[in-house]
């Protein structure tokens, strides 16, 4: 903590250092030798560390708040740390995390945009997650608690059951925007809030653009929902390509202010074009997670109904996915002929599995 302090954000300088000596304690001990590991080390953090005592008495002060707040401080050599930002070469060397969520589940994605997302950013981010959520059900969704695009991306993802996390620009004091409380307090519960910065660190503009290597880094993908040509995220799909990470955009309507940025990262191939969740499974090589979902679904019907023979089964899998049908419905569905399902239907009643309802509608007792 008080290495980070004294570096004055040069993250990828201290961590040349890091990886060298070992330890952050290394570096203390070996202060006034630094050039001899790294001749071009800053004089302003050399000079910081003659004066180490108050930076010292400083993270005492921020691990004590971190105890008193659950607040989990990451160091690169802990498993909690997030394993794909350890990859990018400027990774902050501490992170403060206040969450749930592991920061290294499978499937990682960071969902970024404009702060002035229009109906039709809202409702992609709605059906994408939507859509994702029932072939990949383990993903963590990153984004930066921003308004717009970041918060629709956090609040669709808890919709949906995933685990999202928010990546601040300030100390875990604090919250910016502060009208984003409710969401950020469920995230606490369902996902977590990250940031490499102390508490009293005020949410500068530019600590806003040190925070999205964080989102990008920690991220397989990086997915661009909506952009003015100039926009912020088109930042983070910049710095996501430097970490070679996947990068894709939703392309909108030609002249669309909040398109423009999505449709020249397309038109620049600095971005690969998805319409769907399909799309970015397909592209990401994901097909397995939904195989797996498949495979999970079936063998859970064939421990439910193990007595079932296979006519029987089918109709129970037609009323597990749509439940109260009638017989000429469960014939349609199931293509078996209305004498035969009668029949099945009233063995499949002797069994317990299911029963008939007012009209003529038969019920699958779960």
């Amino acid at each position: 903590m008080a290495l980070t302090r004294l570096s004055h954000f040069r993250p990828a300088a201290l961590n040349q250092l890091y990886a060298a000596l070992g330890s952050a304690s290394a570096i203390i001990e070996n202060k006034g030798h630094l050039r001899d590991v790294l001749p071009d080390v800053s004089t302003r953090f050399e000079e910081g560390l003659q004066g180490l005592d108050a930076a010292l008495r400083r993270a005492e002060e921020e691990l004590t708040f971190c105890a008193n707040h659950d607040i989990l401080p990451l160091t690169p050599d802990q498993p909690f740390y997030p394993q794909r930002l350890k990859e990018c070469d400027d990774a902050p060397l501490v992170l403060y995390y206040k969450g749930t969520a592991n920061l290294n589940q499978r499937r990682v994605i960071c969902m970024v945009g404009t702060r002035r997302c229009t109906a039709y950013a809202q409702d992609l981010i709605r059906k994408f997650m939507a859509e994702l959520r029932t072939v990949c059900p383990q993903v963590l969704v990153v984004s930066g608690l921003a308004y717009g695009v970041d918060i629709n991306a956090h609040r669709q993802a808890l919709q949906c059951g995933y685990e999202t996390v928010g990546v601040l620009a300030h100390g875990l004091d604090d919250l910016y925007p502060s009208r984003h409380r409710e969401t950020a307090n469920a995230m606490v519960r369902q996902g977590g809030l990250l940031t490499e910065f102390m508490t009293a660190t005020n949410a500068d503009k530019i600590n806003f653009v040190r925070r999205n290597r964080i989102v990008a880094g920690m991220a397989d993908a990086c997915i661009v929902v909506e952009s003015a040509a100039h926009g912020g995220s088109l930042i983070t799909a910049e710095i996501a390509r430097g970490y070679a990470r996947d990068v894709f955009a939703f392309p909108g309507r030609v002249g669309d202010t909040y398109s423009e940025g999505c449709n020249h990262l397309i038109r620049d191939n600095g971005a690969a074009l998805i319409t769907d969740a399909a799309d970015f499974v397909k592209a990401m090589g994901w097909e397995e997670d939904a195989q797996l979902v498949k495979a999970q679904q079936e063998g859970i019907q064939r421990e439910l109904f193990p007595d079932l023979t296979e006519e029987q089964r089918q109709v129970a899998e037609v009323l597990s996915r749509q439940n109260d049908l009638q017989v000429n419905m469960l014939s349609v569905q199931t293509g078996l002929p209305v004498h035969r399902l009668t029949a099945i239907l009233f063995e499949m009643e002797m069994k317990g599995v299911v029963r008939t309802l007012a009209g003529g509608m038969y019920h699958l007792i779960s």
